[in-house]
């Protein structure tokens, strides 16, 4: 889990455009971000599974 600190001040503009870092909008983490659904890989497969997420479905064949 991210610090309050870390999210606060991600949130915040920065001063070179680079220096951005995308956060998962449930849980604030910085890694394995999914753009599409502002969300990380661990929160995507706990929302895809319970079926919140519309359009996505697991995949079998």
């Amino acid at each position: 889990m991210a610090r309050n600190a870390k999210m606060y001040k991600d949130s915040q503009k920065p001063k070179f455009s680079t220096q951005h870092r995308n956060r998962c909008k449930s849980c604030g983490r910085p890694r394995g971000f999914m753009r599409k659904f502002e969300l990380c890989r661990l929160c995507f497969r706990k929302h895809a599974l319970q079926g919140e997420l519309p359009g996505v479905q697991k995949s079998s064949w």
